[in-house]
């Protein structure tokens, strides 16, 4: 028995859902469809989703409030009726027909399986070429590659999770981005055995450079902010780890400097049609060393 639960907002699932149906049919086990849609504004995406309740065992829900991502998966995982869940993202397709399937959801060995995200072979436009680049580069990862730090590797987009370890898991609710690291490391507390396969989604709903510029830095402040409340420690993530060893050496000041001084130069490379990615790493830690820099000498 699934719960497939999907949290949308402004995107059509339409094609995502029809081809989970059509996979599921054919597993011949029990299993619902639950699409939670966190007050979309697109009136469009909202007309065709409604049309998903057509479908058998499928349900719509559209939410007078906006939520935000980590509340709406937690109100899915609440109302789902099963203690199999299968979240997946609004924006991907599977890459296969078999994908139901190589979950082996019958003999489930693990309380979170990943299969993995991939992206498609071709570039996309030039205005969306940087989360693309950026996705092919660090997210779409073997499962060897995987598999050598099983957390850090979980995406949020199409996993599979006990219903109980989820709801454990998904303990913090605010409408913030980047909230999902909270998630990760709550299930390396609660010691959640993770296993990856080779089972990948694509990622389709591609943010404009501009747009995953400003993703990645509200990102960053919520690191931040998760870092001044005690949720997570200063060198959990990469980022942060670069972060001290400027500080081990007292460059924060110079860095944050020559940061600032190229600053219009790299954000044109980067919603350029060849974007760099070390240049992002640049822009990333220059941001984050910023936003240290000021909650240090708030905190005095």
């Amino acid at each position: 028995m699934l719960s497939i639960l999907i949290p949308t907002y402004n995107y059509d699932i339409t094609v995502l859902v029809r081809e989970l149906s059509e996979q599921l049919k054919r597993e011949k086990f029990i299993y619902e469809i639950l699409v939670l849609d966190d007050a979309s504004t697109d009136s469009s995406s909202v007309e065709k989703n409604k049309t998903i309740q057509e479908i058998e065992h499928c349900t719509y829900i559209l939410s007078e409030k906006n939520a935000g991502r980590t509340a709406t998966r937690n109100a899915l995982a609440q109302c789902a009726q099963y203690n199999r869940l299968l979240f997946m993202d609004a924006d991907v397709l599977p890459k296969n027909d078999d994908f139901i399937k190589k979950f082996d959801i019958k003999n489930l060995k693990a309380d979170l399986i990943f299969g993995g995200i991939t992206y498609e072979e071709n570039p996309p436009e030039k205005g969306q070429i940087l989360r693309w680049k950026y996705g092919k580069a660090r997210e779409d990862n073997p499962v060897s590659e995987r598999n050598k730090n099983p957390y850090f590797f979980v995406i949020s987009g199409a996993l599979l999770i006990d219903k109980k370890i989820f709801l454990q898991a998904n303990s913090y609710l605010g409408n913030v981005y980047g909230a999902d690291i909270l998630f990760i490391l709550n299930l390396e507390k609660l010691n959640a055995e993770v296993m990856h396969i080779d089972n990948p989604v694509v990622h389709l709903g591609l943010e404009s450079n501009s747009s995953f510029i400003e993703k990645t830095k509200r990102g960053l402040e919520t690191l931040v902010m998760f870092e001044s409340e005690g949720k997570v420690s200063d060198n959990y993530r990469s980022i942060q780890k670069a972060y001290l060893k400027l500080k081990k050496y007292r460059l924060i000041r110079l860095f944050i400097f020559t940061g600032k001084l190229l600053h219009a130069l790299i954000e044109t490379n980067l919603k350029s049609a060849n974007p760099s990615l070390l240049l992002f790493d640049v822009y990333r830690l220059s941001f984050f060393a910023r936003l240290k820099n000021l909650s240090e000498y708030e905190q005095k």
